[in-house]
């Protein structure tokens, strides 16, 4: 017994040590320790992608008695299994938590009838109490377990992220998938994270990590890296405190006397030389959420506000902030309208230009065999094409819904978060992905500060977009 105390005690030494990385790279020799001290064994077998093996394994985390070192040296080990785990290794480990510690529905069901039951305000109270404990699914204890661990948020995210491409397939999954979330967005709260502005001195492991997880404009090399964090451009991200080499979310900044309407001029840096202290306008031109666990916990809303405060904060003459942003599901939207040949898609006017200009039969038809080529670089066309599809676009934006949303998952961020729909720009992302997605079309959010409330408002509760009156004009 006074051997496994000292176990018990160096173990606990060990996880009042480790952090960050550390903690990644040590848990070979803590399973290894935890396993000695449990069942007197050493090392990981391939018995460990055994349902039955795995399913008492998380048993035991749950329900074996024992005091706190002993419970956390188990979930050490069920931690470090489970990063052991083949991909196949860590569906089946899903699969068990989703199904064999959910919920017991026919205990919910006694626990109900006790509720109905009850001829007292004392036994109610009770029953609702065991009522709420009996919706409890086991697995939560060990989940949070897991969060407790120095690097055992990062765990659940990625534990999370891997749930979310199989929730199609099953409702338990999508359970489990909510039950993490809900961890998470605790872990996550807006008063939990740290903005920290990332520059070209931050250590070379963290730049790293905006080139691999720029999401909207890829960085080609560590020059446009450099560039993107030199001079009139900022970089700005959310960390938390148990994750502090992870950025969560981060927003990269121009700093202009202007509304941007070119990306690749903006890439570019065509306004280089305005100096930052002299700056009137913020454009944000890149948000990329770096986490895919996380994903309907809005990190996004929260991050644009508090570097808008901090912007304003930092430099005297910012009284402009915007949006430079894609519209990722312009062509998803109208793509296939065009295919259909129904000519009603268009207005008359734009179907006489169509036919007069092209001698074609079908105006819509040809219009969408028209935008599979590179049909941008012959400026005759483009002015032709441009009027009709700035039109087009203003109708995705302000007149097409997924419920009480928009139909396009930018436009509703920056909506809900309380922008103005400012500007819509004819050729402003030429490359491959920009003509992929939207024809080449980009949008100005506009974030009037003192309306913002007021904005997110309207379009929360009454699902009213406010809008420029330029963009509205594209629809008369």
């Amino acid at each position: 017994m006074a051997e496994n105390r000292d176990d018990a005690g160096l173990k606990a030494a060990i996880f009042n040590r480790l952090t960050r990385g550390e903690f990644r790279m040590a848990w070979d020799g803590i399973i290894s320790m935890a396993r000695k001290a449990l069942t007197k064994r050493e090392g990981l077998g391939p018995s460990y992608e055994n349902r039955d093996h795995l399913q008492r394994l998380i048993h035991d985390c749950i329900y074996a008695k024992g005091g706190d070192v002993s419970a956390r040296a188990r979930t050490v080990e069920l931690g470090a299994v489970y990063l052991h785990l083949s991909d196949t290794g860590r569906e089946l480990f899903h699969d068990i938590l989703a199904h064999d510690f959910d919920i017991d529905r026919q205990v919910l069901a006694e626990k109900i009838k006790e509720l109905e039951k009850a001829q007292n305000q004392k036994e109610a109270i009770t029953a609702e109490i065991a009522l709420k404990n009996a919706l409890t699914p086991p697995r939560i204890s060990l989940l949070t377990q897991f969060s407790s661990l120095p690097n055992g948020l990062k765990l659940l995210i990625d534990m999370r992220a891997t749930l979310l491409s199989r929730i199609n397939e099953d409702q338990r999954l999508c359970k489990l998938s909510l039950d993490i979330k809900e961890l998470l967005a605790a872990w996550f709260d807006i008063g939990m994270l740290d903005l920290q502005e990332i520059t070209w001195n931050s250590p070379a492991s963290l730049l790293e990590k905006l080139i691999e997880y720029e999401a909207v404009h890829e960085i080609r090399s560590w020059g446009d890296l450099r560039s993107r964090l030199d001079s009139n451009r900022l970089c700005f991200a959310f960390f938390h405190n148990k994750m502090p080499a992870e950025p969560l979310i981060f927003v990269e900044v121009a700093l202009g006397n202007k509304l941007s309407a070119n990306i690749q001029d903006l890439l570019n840096k065509e306004d280089d030389t305005i100096d930052p202290e002299h700056a009137t306008t913020a454009i944000f031109y890149s948000i990329s959420n770096t986490q895919p666990g996380l994903a309907g916990i809005n990190l996004g809303n929260f991050l644009i506000k508090t570097v808008v405060q901090e912007l304003s904060n930092q430099f005297d003459n910012l009284t402009h902030f915007a949006t430079l942003s894609p519209l990722p599901g312009l062509k998803k939207w109208l793509g296939p309208r065009l295919a259909d040949g129904n000519e009603e898609v268009l207005r008359p006017k734009e179907i006489v230009t169509l036919k007069e200009r092209f001698a074609c039969e079908n105006a819509v038809l040809y219009l969408s065999e028209i935008l599979t080529n590179d049909w941008y670089r012959d400026s005759n066309t483009s002015e032709i094409i441009k009027p009709i599809l700035t039109r087009l676009c203003a109708q995705y934006l302000l007149a097409e819904r997924r419920g009480n949303k928009t139909l396009d998952p930018v436009a509703n961020f920056h909506l809900s978060n309380g922008a103005r729909l400012e500007r819509i720009n004819w050729l402003a992302d030429i490359s491959e992905t920009g003509m992929k997605l939207s024809y080449g079309i980009m949008v100005n959010y506009y974030y009037e500060l003192a309306d913002i409330e007021k904005n997110h408002e309207q379009y929360a509760t009454k699902t009213h977009i406010v809008a420029s009156r330029g963009v509205k004009a594209l629809l008369k």
